[in-house]
């Protein structure tokens, strides 16, 4: 597969499952991960993914292989520790240049998340199967219970390979550039009468599951009328809950060409110093003086 462009952000399961069949020219096909979150009910995505997955996929388990260890100001999704990440990519196989498709069960966002861990880490190749595995299962994919062994990749992981704001950054980012709360619309408004809810002042809300329809990321129109208020040629951010939520938002301005940055820690590490400004409603609020 060809070096990714700022575009190229997903694959279908039709071009997959032709790279994988050997039916084109590429003489080294993706690296292929599934990628499964426990969600409370108890149920180990694992035990699905071993039922059945796309041949040669490697599982990755969300907190374990893509989470940091929380602290007291990180929020609750902090990213992970680069050697710990390294050792990882290097496990399922990634090479330094190599391609990875990533794709998961359900929540597009958990994809979306790993998608952009990878291409924070230096992965540049790395897609999201467009669907999910219900699309590789639609297309008629076959699948496989083999799980492949440890590999030996290659994979350097360079961190910072996409923008990342801090704290401070997205409270100065309210104020100068579009900071885009990929949270629901209850909770982008919150409750005046609870505190610790709401949003950062100046955040406008996009909910992150309107970058998809039927499970697919929508197309470039649809995208771009979305968002349009927001690509003006100044800076934008995203952020949500935990920094999962907000990825869709990245993922989905990169296949319109357009770097946004993603505040990791969002809401849960915003409200860590109550000092920091919040605001309750549906408006974005007064834009406020760069956060502490």
């Amino acid at each position: 597969m060809c070096p990714a462009s700022a575009r190229n952000v997903i694959i279908s399961a039709s071009e997959l499952g032709a790279v994988l069949s050997g039916s084109t020219s590429i003489s080294t096909p993706p690296v292929v991960l599934e990628v499964g979150r426990k969600n409370g009910d108890g149920v180990d995505p694992r035990h699905s993914y071993a039922t059945g997955h796309i041949p040669g996929a490697h599982y990755v388990e969300f907190e374990a292989d893509l989470v940091g260890t929380p602290t007291g100001s990180s929020g609750q999704g902090p990213l992970p520790e680069v050697g710990d990440l390294q050792g990882r990519l290097r496990d399922w196989g990634v090479d330094d240049g190599g391609t990875v498709v990533v794709h998961t069960r359900g929540n597009p966002a958990v994809a979306a998340r790993a998608w952009w861990i990878l291409r924070w880490a230096g992965v540049a190749d790395t897609r999201c199967l467009d669907g999910g595995l219900a699309a590789w299962q639609a297309f008629g994919g076959p699948l496989d219970t083999a799980v492949p062994p440890p590999a030996a990749g290659t994979a350097v992981v360079r961190p910072g390979s996409l923008p990342v704001l801090t704290t401070e950054d997205a409270g100065r980012l309210a104020t100068a550039g579009h900071l885009v709360d990929a949270r629901s619309p209850e909770g982008y408004a919150g409750d005046p009468r609870r505190t610790g809810t709401g949003h950062i002042p100046g955040a406008y809300s996009v909910p992150g599951s309107d970058n998809f329809s039927g499970g697919r990321l929508r197309g470039v129109t649809e995208l771009r009328a979305l968002y349009a208020d927001h690509l003006d040629g100044r800076a934008v951010g995203a952020y949500c809950g935990g920094g999962v939520s907000a990825t869709t938002t990245v993922l989905a301005l990169a296949s319109l060409g357009v770097e946004a940055a993603l505040y990791p820690g969002s809401w849960s590490a915003w409200i860590t110093d109550p000092a920091r400004p919040t605001t309750t409603g549906t408006d974005p609020g007064a834009r406020p003086p760069a956060a502490r």
